[in-house]
């Protein structure tokens, strides 16, 4: 009895407790909540159609609007802001806590890109993925001037390839300084793509020390907030980059001996091996015959797949929540139902999944569950979670125009549950509801708001629920597929005629039209749900 009134009032205050707005940012509270943001990456021999890809999901509290910057020339010597606190603005003209911290001399010409929490896409089909690595704060420098968001954004300000924005984001770190924590971006161009790991060198230092390591082109790897880089080969100059103080850095602060054999993410990434369950998760699916070991003390930083890698692939693996395997968190959320013959007669029970059972539950649910059976859900750091900003994944070719060849394919709130949005690199117009954020309060004019409904609501009853939003989501996926060969062809023709206006009215057309029919349709889910959930049944 003590159990049971003890659990109704865990329930009573779960329900009182997500009557409110920030409900969905409950699991702030979670000691894994820290754990944010995947980028898988692949490159070109190991693609089904020769795309480079890199991706990310924006995991956490960050802002959802975005928008396109143009580019733009400088006659005269001009100057550059840079920023702290952009990551948590509601709308592009929000500056409340927003510091200029210092300025750089301004480039004579910019591209236009995808601005977006962590800035992503450019003209030149130059794409960046990010993972905060963190890393031990006795690297971390306040007074540095950059974090990692602003070296994005001026990277694909001012790049074209990613070679040239590893240089430039080492010039600028040495010369400003690194103010972040540790951070992972990985910066794909139309050939390659790269892992990129960046780590102050100490409170009293403007500077950095960082790490690139090229992923082979029939190769596939993964960062999920851990540093990854291990051996530097200095002959290997074709697959690795480094700032030119990495190895004393880590002598002077006793990081390493100079002795034993210097891994990067032993030195500097604060971690007892360099992945956990989605770094192996991830490389496992796509290798299963090296029989990849959890147990193991060590992954390799990169994998060769068993077959080559789809867009389609990638994007079924940011909806990953390990269903079907041991590390699944609805494998032991199970209920009884009695069952009956044609007559009505009741002839037995069988055991069923509750139709309440999810695969993102929160901490007070998984207490609640733990506490009424222990060992209920062991938690696991899924690929979707339900505290997703936005996630993206861009494919860059280069053998279609960069205004068609860089496509990102994007998504607000849970990748697991939402629908994907095609946005090409020649895009210089979003729809307008990108334009509010929906992280601080509930905004019906947020893009985000138009899924997240829906979304919750279908959590209610996800057991009866995830048909039918995953088959939205297949349908608008292949929707996207298959219009996309007639986009693109269409474009293709137009910008051979020189028309190249008119291909960008014609694609920022397409992304506002596709948005506005995934919203449609959201809209209508959320409708449903109300109607088959609101009265508690």
């Amino acid at each position: 009895m003590k159990k049971l009134l003890v659990a109704i009032l865990v329930i009573f205050t779960i329900t009182t407790h997500q009557s409110n707005a920030q409900s969905v940012f409950d699991q702030v509270n979670d000691p894994y909540f820290g754990e944010s943001c995947t980028s898988i990456l692949v490159g070109k021999k190991a693609t089904t159609d020769g795309s480079v890809i890199t991706s990310h999901t924006c995991d956490g509290k960050y802002r959802t609007w975005l928008q396109v910057e143009k580019g733009q020339k400088f006659e005269k010597d001009t100057s550059l802001e840079i920023y702290k606190g952009s990551l948590k603005t509601e709308t592009a003209w929000d500056r409340r806590n927003m510091t200029v911290v210092g300025t750089i001399p301004q480039a004579k010409e910019t591209y236009t890109y995808l601005n977006t929490a962590y800035p992503c896409l450019n003209e030149k089909q130059l794409a960046i993925g990010e993972t905060t690595i963190v890393g031990p704060k006795e690297l971390v420098n306040d007074n540095g001037m950059f974090l990692i968001e602003e070296l994005e954004r001026i990277a694909l300000q001012r790049c074209a390839t990613a070679r040239e924005a590893i240089d430039l984001i080492g010039k600028l770190i040495k010369e400003y300084g690194y103010g972040d924590w540790g951070e992972c971006i990985t910066i794909a161009d139309k050939n390659e793509v790269w892992q990129l790991e960046i780590f102050g060198e100490g409170p009293d230092k403007i500077g950095g020390v960082w790490a690139a390591q090229r992923i082979p082109d029939n190769h596939v790897g993964v960062s999920a907030n851990i540093s990854r880089i291990g051996v530097i080969d200095q002959k290997n100059k074709d697959y690795f980059k480094y700032s030119e103080n990495v190895f004393s850095v880590a002598k002077e602060l006793g990081r390493w001996d100079g002795q034993e054999e210097f891994k990067f993410w032993k030195a500097y990434g604060k971690v007892e091996k360099p992945f956990k369950i989605r770094e192996f998760f991830i490389l496992n699916a796509l290798a299963p015959s090296l029989h990849l070991d959890f147990e193991a003390a060590e992954l390799p930083f990169s994998v060769k797949p068993d077959r080559k890698v789809s867009v389609h692939d990638v994007i079924a693996l940011y909806r990953e929540t390990y269903e079907g395997t041991v590390y699944d968190m609805t494998q032991n959320l199970n209920v009884l139902r009695k069952k009956y013959n044609e007559e009505k007669e009741e002839i037995g029970v069988d055991t069923i999944t509750a139709l309440n059972a999810h695969p993102w539950p929160n901490g007070d649910n998984r207490k609640l569950y733990n506490y009424l059976e222990e060992g209920s859900v062991e938690y696991q750091r899924t690929v979707a979670v339900s505290w997703c900003s936005y996630s993206h994944i861009i494919q860059l070719r280069d053998w279609l125009p960069d205004e068609i060849g860089g496509r990102a394919w994007f998504s607000f709130d849970n990748p697991g549950q939402s629908p994907r949005i095609p946005i090409y690199s020649g895009t210089t117009e979003l729809p307008e509801s990108f334009q509010f954020c929906g992280q601080q309060r509930y905004r019906n004019d947020a893009a985000i708001w138009q899924y997240r409904k829906a979304n919750k609501l279908a959590t209610l009853q996800w057991q009866t629920t995830r048909k039918e939003m995953m088959e939205e989501v297949a349908y608008f996926e292949e929707k996207g597929f298959n219009e996309a060969a007639i986009l693109e062809t269409q474009i293709q023709k137009l910008l051979k005629e020189g028309k190249t206006e008119e291909a960008k009215v014609i694609l920022n057309k397409y992304t506002r039209d596709f948005t506005g029919a995934t919203m449609l349709r959201w809209k209508e889910l959320e409708n449903e749900y109300w109607g088959r959930f609101g009265m508690g049944f």
